[in-house]
């Protein structure tokens, strides 16, 4: 299909840029005490919401690709519902349909993997977040594989758990792993050696991204690979000592670990082995993939690399082609937003800190690393600190403000993007006063740029990909609990037209979503929406 725009018979735009705010985990929670959004001080988002061009996107489930509207939204699949304009079946969806149909194990990498075990001495390992979050991983899907493995013949696997509280209820890791414990009891009671070898909190052990912090990823290769680490009996003996020894911690921050016995890790990565990665989702599992995968790695010292069959769940950067190996094919996105705007030269640049720039550049462009057009897209990254979210809830929405400020008066730019990632990041440490904090920074950021774009006749565009910091805990039985997962709300949407004389209005779309985004930003650059793209929320 071509990548032709054809411009609107009745709207030629505005001499002004369009520039699009993402406010990152900022939903539509109800108005309550643990809602930040609400509690926080937001004159600049109270008045856009008054707007006649607003309304109000399903950021979750169906309407990002996921199985079910009990499926709650992230950044990764939200943002590429954002480039890409329409939906595609997203990581979660597509690992279902996999193993539901059996079609994971018909390919010739799960059989690779299974050979090296059953007809060599191989152990197959599993590396993961456990949860049921659902965001970046699946405990069923592990189980399933598990399964499955032992029923081809694979007499030996170790788990190397990474645990959640981020996702899921801030301490809840004993949930998963007791859960994973009774199958693996199971399994043991019919002659299969399977047991959890090592793990960690996922913001400090493997799951690093976006290349902030290498340490993180090094403590994982520590345990899993090399079986060093402090030691126990079993991972609820951690994560109970790691409860005992500070109250206050979460499952996210609990330092790595190593399953030993008799003083001997039970089960390090050795030559030979079988390693899945099953993580579906991409930007947690670049880095540990890359220490799997490249023989010439200086990241770290590995001091050992064995020779191990490694696979991930889904290819997590299809332009690395990393991992080489793995067992369930992504979506494949093409045509998206920033390809069609690049063929019609349109020049444009993408802003956001270390923690979200992946996702205003990698997964807006339908997951492709690079530019699409080097000569007309500006890529600018800000360096996140390397600090607890909840310490700085500022974090670098004020940097990102001053480029993006700087970056339109330049006069080049007609479109911008932009990720504040306050409302996501802060929302996820379950710390209330930073993320009231964080909520009041984003809305003074955005009240900086719109007083900005009013001076070039320009407009902006203020959505959300997802909800987090609209809902920090919850009360069941007159007990507060701190919710660190992301909603299942609406994200709001407005127009902030400079030049408005109501030659167009929000349309009404029976389930508008983030999806019906990237037609709405073409339509305000004076283009028709490509044939097969979601409708736009405007209609002139």
């Amino acid at each position: 299909m071509s990548l032709t725009l054809k411009p609107l018979e009745n709207f030629h735009s505005r001499s002004g840029p369009v520039l699009l705010v993402i406010m990152d985990g900022i939903g539509l929670g109800k108005p309550s005490e643990g809602n930040a959004v609400y509690k926080a001080k937001t004159p600049v988002l109270d008045e856009l919401f008054k707007m006649p061009l607003y309304t109000e996107l399903q950021a979750h489930g169906t309407a990002v690709g996921l199985p079910s509207d009990d499926d709650m939204g992230n950044s990764e699949v939200g943002h590429n519902a954002l480039g890409a304009g329409r939906v595609f079946s997203q990581g979660a969806k597509r690992v279902n349909e996999a193993i539901a149909d059996g079609s994971i194990f018909q390919t010739e990498v799960w059989k690779s993997l299974v050979r090296r075990c059953t007809e060599g001495k191989g152990t197959f390992h599993f590396i993961g977040l456990l949860s049921d979050g659902n965001v970046h991983s699946h405990i069923d899907h592990l189980i399933a594989l598990l399964r499955h493995a032992a029923k081809e013949g694979v007499k030996r696997a170790r788990i190397h758990t990474l645990l959640d509280g981020r996702d899921v209820p801030e301490k809840s890791a004993l949930i998963y792993i007791d859960k994973l414990e009774g199958v693996l009891k199971e399994l043991k009671a019919q002659g299969f050696d399977y047991r959890i070898a090592s793990g960690g909190g996922r913001m400090v052990t493997t799951m690093d991204r976006y290349f902030a912090d290498w340490n993180i990823v090094k403590r994982g290769w520590d345990a899993h690979v090399l079986g060093k680490g402090r030691m126990f009996s079993s991972a609820r003996e951690a994560v109970e000592t790691y409860y005992a020894e500070d109250p206050k911690i979460t499952d996210q921050y609990l330092p790595s670990f190593v399953v030993a016995e008799n003083g001997k890790p039970v089960g390090t990565i050795e030559d030979g082995d079988s390693v899945v990665l099953f993580n579906f989702r991409g930007d947690r599992a670049i880095e540990i993939s890359m220490a799997f995968e490249y023989k010439d790695f200086d990241k770290f010292d590995r001091e050992r690399y064995p020779e191990v069959m490694f696979a991930g769940m889904m290819q997590y950067d299809g332009d690395l082609k990393l991992p080489s190996n793995f067992l369930v094919q992504p979506p494949v996105i093409t045509r998206t937003v920033s390809e069609y705007m690049c063929a019609a030269g349109i020049k444009s640049f993408a802003i956001s800190e270390t923690q979200k720039f992946g996702h205003v550049t990698y997964f807006w462009n339908g997951n492709r690393s690079g530019y699409i057009d080097e000569k007309l897209e500006t890529y600018i990254e800000i360096p996140s600190d390397k600090i607890q979210f909840d310490k700085a809830p500022a974090m670098k929405a004020n940097e990102i403000t001053e480029k993006t400020i700087e970056l339109l008066r330049t006069g080049e730019y007609k479109f911008g993007r932009l990720n504040f990632a306050n409302g996501d990041m802060v929302g996820h440490t379950g710390v209330m006063e930073a993320a009231i904090e964080a909520v009041e920074t984003v809305d003074r950021c955005v009240g900086q740029l719109l007083d900005e774009v009013k001076k070039m006749n320009g407009i902006v565009v203020v959505t959300a990909d997802h909800g987090n910091a609209d809902e920090m805990f919850t009360e069941k039985n007159g007990k507060r609990e701190v919710k660190t997962a992301h909603t299942l709300n609406k994200v709001p949407f407005i127009i902030v037209d400079y030049g408005y004389q109501n030659e167009y209005h929000i349309r009404s779309l029976p389930k508008a979503g983030l999806s019906n985004v990237a037609a709405t930003l073409l339509n305000l650059l004076g283009y028709k929406k490509p044939e097969d793209y979601d409708p736009s929320l405007i209609e002139f």
